[in-house]
């Protein structure tokens, strides 16, 4: 069902369509976690490790899945707000031809730089080989990831959240079905892993796709273009600092799991189950950013500034809600956390992951209004404002792992998070709060 996300008390609105968008991220990160958990049973920490190390790696990537998403979502809800549905359905047809030649692209390229990456950040030869299957398998699936990652963001940006969850649950339970077909019954280990990911992403993909072209058969009377360089131009406008922000992040990751590496198999292993339960929340987090992204840009396209004031209000309030319970199972059971991936796991790796969640998770309440007010900025073509606050994020993450590791240790690296989190937050609500004085000005 479509919604305009331009009328009704803000608060209902915005939480009935960002909560669908949640759950579809819950089940999305259920299934990427799936492979750890269930490779960490049968294989131990060597699993574990191996999907840990490439999981940086895979991420530059996605970067540009998920920066294409957010760039169709937010120019595709500013034309469905404003009712302008041919060019909308332009925009919507120039984003899956413009993301297939770059899946192809991106094919090639991560078939061929895949073993030289991981032998770059210091992979023990004793999960190599376990790493090198798993990245290109998944390397192999990506046009299955980019196509669905546009299908979703348009149906987020026309007002449907939950067509996506639907999609995502049965790909999800699938997945988790076929890792523990696959890892448990047959044995494959880590490569059963990767291809149980790949079954579920193609699945995920062709339903969603049909069932999007189905839908635009409603606007079948407005007449629209195959492709356009004005709206590829509108859409890259918004996707390419998305983009350009989840790469540099997922380098400077690249750059902390070099340092990881230094410390040994133990250590990558607690640090590759830590970050993996601290990504679920954070990405939970920055879903609702995307939800207030979409609501928004709606708002943005009629004007409705009070609107867009509400939507970060209430916007703040339920990821607030939603970090509560992560952040007080992280710091409370972190011990019980870690061992979700491993039944049998050493002292050293147990104490890694532990000290990672301890140090990171009370600062999720900082994320929250950094997420949201990206959203905004975002959400109002804000893209300056939009990259320089996410790059500071990155860059000092980055650099005082650097310097704080010297003096203690994997520690000091885990410590980076939460500095860059708050300096980076603070930079963004000063962008958010000039620009609600100047009412976004509006174009």
């Amino acid at each position: 069902m479509n919604k305009d996300l331009t009328v009704g008390e803000p608060r209902k609105v915005l939480w009935a369509f960002a909560l669908p968008m949640f759950l579809s991220m819950i089940f999305q990160q259920l299934y990427n976690m799936a492979d750890s958990v269930i490779v960490g049973q049968f294989n131990g920490e060597a699993g574990v490790g191996a999907i840990g190390v490439s999981y940086p790696v895979t991420m530059i990537f996605m970067a540009v899945a998920i920066g294409a998403n957010a760039g169709c979502s937010v120019v595709i809800s500013k034309l469905f707000g404003a009712k302008q549905y041919g060019e909308m359905k332009t925009a919507i047809w120039t984003s899956f031809l413009s993301v297939i030649a770059i899946s192809a692209v991106f094919l090639i390229v991560g078939l061929s730089c895949a073993a030289p990456i991981i032998r770059v950040l210091n992979t023990p030869e004793s999960i190599y080989d376990d790493t090198l299957s798993y990245l290109n398998i998944f390397i192999l699936a990506f046009p299955f990831l980019f196509i669905y990652n546009i299908a979703t963001g348009v149906f987020n940006s026309i007002g449907d959240s939950k067509t996506p969850l639907y999609f995502l649950i049965g790909s999800s339970l699938g997945n988790i079905g076929l890792d523990l077909l696959f890892v448990g019954a047959f044995h494959w280990g880590v490569t059963g892993a990767a291809w149980a990911t790949f079954a579920a992403q193609g699945i995920a993909m062709a339903g969603t796709l049909f069932v999007l072209m189905r839908r635009m058969r409603i606007w079948k009377e407005y007449e629209s273009q195959k492709f356009s360089w004005k709206s590829l131009k509108e859409v890259y406008y918004v996707a390419l600092p998305s983009i350009l922000q989840q790469s540099f992040v997922s380098v400077g990751n690249l750059f902390i799991q070099a340092l990881v590496n230094s410390f040994g198999e133990a250590v990558i292993s607690g640090y590759s189950a830590a970050v993996k339960l601290n990504t679920f929340a954070v990405n939970c987090l920055v879903t609702i950013s995307n939800g207030t992204s979409n609501f928004t840009a709606q708002n943005y396209s009629v004007g409705e500034a009070d609107r867009i004031k509400q939507g970060f209000k209430w916007g703040s309030i339920l990821a607030f809600l939603i970090a509560i319970p992560f952040a007080f199972f992280f710091m409370v059971f972190s011990e019980a956390a870690v061992k979700i991936f491993m039944t049998e796991i050493s002292d050293t790796a147990l104490e890694t992951g532990r000290h990672f969640l301890l140090i990171v998770s009370p600062f999720y309440f900082v994320m929250c209004f950094k997420v949201i007010s990206d959203g905004v900025l975002r959400g109002t073509m804000k893209m300056w404002c939009f990259m320089t606050s996410t790059f500071s994020d990155l860059l000092l993450r980055v650099v005082f792992a650097y310097i704080l590791v010297g003096s203690l240790g994997a520690d000091g690296i885990w410590l980076s998070w939460p500095i860059g989190w708050t300096l980076s937050t603070i930079l963004s609500l000063v962008y958010y709060f000039i620009l609600r004085k100047r009412k976004f000005k509006f174009r």
